[in-house]
């Protein structure tokens, strides 16, 4: 009778780490897929954003209107450095999420995977604060200039030093945090998602 209990036990647990083995698989297969289209749809999005917003950039550079009123306070030059600079910088962070999106469809492990997810999510937030960077120095600088060499700005600044500055300031920060809310929203649903995926993964590696 103990020698079938033993018997019968020993069956058990063979089932059960079968059946456990079966679970993380197809736990693991279900994470890769999701995580794979999270990070097809942050490349799908950057490219958008990519084309309509320098696309938007590349049309207004040949506005006649907008061209005079950026030689008159003096920034046309520097906006075509930037946007030729910034053109480079984000076509690099697309190439790295194709990459990033190559990988992970190719992980083959669990750790691997882990690895393209905490990869992935932090080129996006390298991504993201450089927007913001870039979103902060331009405004800054385009509200100094259209102070300093607009005329009739110019001529309220002497007398108006503080309330000028509080106002560019103001400008400056309302255009940071609408833009911050805007990559929040766009790519911090999926940095969390991936981040869940992330932990899940840790529970079938640990």
């Amino acid at each position: 009778m103990i020698e079938e209990l033993d018997l019968l036990k020993k069956d058990w647990k063979k089932s059960e780490s079968s059946f456990q083995q079966i679970s993380e698989s197809d736990i693991y297969k279900m994470i890769h897929k999701k995580s794979s289209s999270i990070v097809k749809w942050i490349l799908i999005i950057s490219v958008l954003e990519f084309i309509f917003l320098r696309g938007l950039d590349f049309l207004i550079l040949f506005d006649a209107d907008y061209t005079k009123k950026m030689e008159q306070i003096h920034l046309y030059d520097f906006e075509i450095i930037l946007t030729v600079f910034n053109y480079v910088v984000l076509i690099v962070f697309i190439y790295l999420f194709y990459k990033n999106f190559k990988r992970i469809n190719a992980a083959s492990s669990t750790k691997k995977l882990m690895d393209d997810i905490l990869n992935t999510r932090k080129i996006v937030k390298y991504y993201v604060w450089y927007n913001l960077f870039l979103v902060g120095v331009s405004s800054a600088i385009a509200v100094f200039s259209e102070i300093k060499y607009n005329p009739q700005l110019a001529s309220m600044y002497e007398s108006n030093k503080v309330i000028l500055f509080l106002l560019s300031f103001g400008i400056v920060l309302v255009l940071f945090v609408v833009f911050w809310l805007f990559y929040k929203l766009l790519y911090g649903i999926l940095i969390r998602r991936l981040h869940k995926n992330y932990t899940e993964l840790k529970k079938i590696d640990f």
